[in-house]
């Protein structure tokens, strides 16, 4: 007889999937950077008036005064020969709009002209040199980039801006997940024919392959896991921010593969007892 049970796993997991695809919709919208209107107008005066326009803006809207008149720093970083800057303009572009830390945004205090001539005056000034001028055109094309700010928001294990909508979603997702994953777990490692009586197995040398593969696996991230909590302890203690996220990675990686052993050992190792040959349940496994 074949079992009935293994069809609302598989229910599960499409409809986690597809909660998924709504969960990256909202994450996508409050995420997604706002479009840049390109004004030729603008374009066209960007490089007349950054040199003056620019210097004049940084002196009077405050920066030198974090980061000094020469860019040497001061409360705010270094600008002076800052690589970090040259090799993306846009985020100069992205940090006097939006503001950084304690640094206060721009974006509606100056007009969109100031904005782009003090942005290139710190990118053309100290030693910072870049080949063209930073425009309008420039930031559309970076905007197809994920923004820094996004993907520190991103590591982070509570986004400072998520909503009931994606914690609510994000843990169905999860449920449905889990539920689905074991129930089909169990149809595989349990068979899917059921018969009366002791069923015996053999195992093949795939099956010690197999075997012999996951638990070493488990044993490698083993090692890894506390290799890298190691170097995490180490970060801590010089106020480094520790990998959290590999340390996540590696433990999951040895729980999954001490339960594809035990899998493995269920099917192919131990024997199995069938005492009725109905399969329905409460529970689809």
């Amino acid at each position: 007889m074949e079992r009935n049970d293994a069809v609302m796993p598989w229910v599960a997991i499409v409809s986690a999937a597809i909660m998924w695809i709504i969960l990256l919709f909202l994450f996508n919208k409050e995420t997604a950077p706002e479009p840049v209107v390109v004004d030729p107008a603008v374009v066209a005066t960007i490089n007349q008036t950054w040199p003056t326009t620019g210097k004049a803006v940084f002196t009077s809207a405050g920066c030198a005064g974090c980061h000094g008149a020469e860019g040497q720093g001061g409360a705010g970083p270094v600008l002076a020969g800052n690589e970090r800057i040259v090799d993306d303009p846009v985020y100069v572009h992205t940090i006097i709009v939006n503001g950084k830390g304690t640094m206060p945004g721009f974006g509606e205090q100056l007009k969109e002209e100031e904005i782009y001539a003090v942005a290139n005056y710190v990118l053309h000034s100290w030693g910072n040199d870049i080949e063209e001028p930073l425009t309008p055109a420039t930031v559309a094309e970076g905007q197809t980039k994920i923004d820094p700010a996004v993907l520190k928001n991103r590591s982070r294990f509570v986004p400072e801006d998520i909503k009931l909508p994606e914690i609510f979603l994000a843990s169905f997702i999860m449920v449905l997940l889990t539920y689905g994953l074991i129930g089909l777990y169990s149809v595989w490692t349990e068979g899917q024919e059921l018969h009366p009586g002791i069923h015996k197995v053999r195992s093949t040398p795939l099956a010690m392959l197999g075997m012999v593969a996951t638990l070493g696996l488990a044993l490698l991230f083993s090692v890894l896991f506390v290799r890298q909590m190691v170097i995490d302890y180490a970060a801590w203690a010089n106020q480094e921010m520790p990998n959290v996220a590999m340390e996540g990675f590696y433990a999951a990686m040895i729980l999954l593969m001490l339960a594809l052993a035990t899998g493995l050992y269920k099917k192919f190792f131990m024997d199995g007892e069938v005492l009725v040959e109905d399969a329905s349940g409460e529970f689809p496994w």
